[in-house]
């Protein structure tokens, strides 16, 4: 029985129990957004969302590497994070099994079906998501 070797990905998640530092642009960039319209834009994307790295307030989505430089601002707190221009940013990435918070932990892990999230997509949720909390700040005053 001949057996055929799995390709790895491209780039896996820290094992063990330490946070690894990460380049952003090598292997994705990232979409940061606050929890309030991450948990949202999560609802809305259902099954289209890859992985999603939550630290406290924040949630950050991996999206295809290069897409950060193209991202036209949504709000204040959304921020397109990438290897473009003159900046180097670096995000914090939990080992494989950090899955609770509020600290550093994978909101949606990394698997075999999620990875990266369409910007595309990503950016229709968040719209509506932002679109959501005017409307329920309108009515609460």
């Amino acid at each position: 029985m001949q057996t055929h070797p799995t390709t790895p990905a491209p780039w896996t998640p820290p094992r063990g129990s330490d946070v690894e530092i990460i380049k952003v642009g090598l292997y994705w960039d990232v979409l940061r957004a606050p929890a309030e319209l991450g948990e949202r834009a999560l609802e809305l994307l259902g099954d289209a969302s890859g992985a999603v790295i939550a630290d406290y307030g924040l949630m950050y989505w991996l999206i295809p590497s290069g897409h950060a430089q193209n991202w036209r601002p949504l709000q204040t707190g959304i921020h397109a994070l990438g290897a473009h221009g003159a900046e180097v940013t670096y995000v914090g990435v939990p080992p494989v099994d950090w899955r609770g918070g509020p600290r550093l932990h994978w909101r949606v892990p990394v698997g075999p079906d999620r990875y990266l999230t369409d910007p595309g997509r990503l950016r229709e949720a968040l719209v509506q998501s932002i679109a959501a909390e005017s409307v329920e700040g309108a009515a609460a005053r």
